[in-house]
């Protein structure tokens, strides 16, 4: 599958050349706007993988543009200007600019930088699947744990008979166990009286 690229750029001269460039590469150019604004419009109704922002333009400048999508972690972004200094520089990076290019740019700088744009926000969104699944599995660790108490101390079991019967009954259930502890710590949910560990 192509990848999809939104371009900011104000100067139309420049903007119809990057889509040029992209179109000859094979990536899909999925929106184009000389505006700050309407980029963000564009990048969150396409979702585009990358966007090209330049950092000047009308309605919002693209650095402000930058932050906005990067926020979100919409897409990459790459800032192509004909800015380079060092505190634009600094201030594209802090935005969530994965790659700055410097106008008037080859296709032959054009071309990695994209790469690497696009690769460092696999990689960004990788940690941050990650993340988040450490974050679920605390929580889920943490629940279970808490009704595993509740069981040993109302039902005097041992840790193991409480694990074993939250496990048994998530899966009789199909659900998942922070359900199950959820129902126990709430005290919707109980073993029967008979049963036995």
């Amino acid at each position: 599958m192509a990848v999809r690229v939104v371009i900011a750029e104000d100067e139309a001269i420049v903007r119809l050349d990057l889509k040029e460039i992209m179109e000859e590469e094979g990536y899909e150019v999925v929106g184009e706007t000389g505006r700050g604004d309407e980029a963000v419009e564009l990048v969150r109704e396409h979702k585009p993988d990358l966007v090209i922002l330049d950092i000047k333009m009308p309605g919002i400048d693209g650095l402000t543009a930058a932050r906005e999508i990067s926020a979100d972690r919409l897409c990459a972004v790459l800032i192509l200007t004909a800015f380079s200094q060092r505190d634009l520089i600094d201030q594209a990076r802090n935005a969530g600019a994965l790659a700055y290019l410097v106008k008037p740019f080859q296709r032959s700088e054009l071309l990695p930088a994209i790469e690497m744009a696009l690769g460092r926000f696999a990689e960004m969104k990788a940690l941050a699947d990650q993340v988040e699944t450490l974050e679920e599995s605390l929580e889920v660790r943490k629940a279970v744990d808490r009704a595993k108490g509740i069981l040993m101390d109302e039902l005097g079991w041992t840790e193991n008979q409480s694990f074993t019967w939250i496990q048994r009954t998530a899966m009789r259930e199909r659900v998942k166990m922070l359900e199950i502890a959820q129902r126990i710590i709430g005290g919707d949910l109980r073993p029967e009286a008979d049963t036995a560990q």
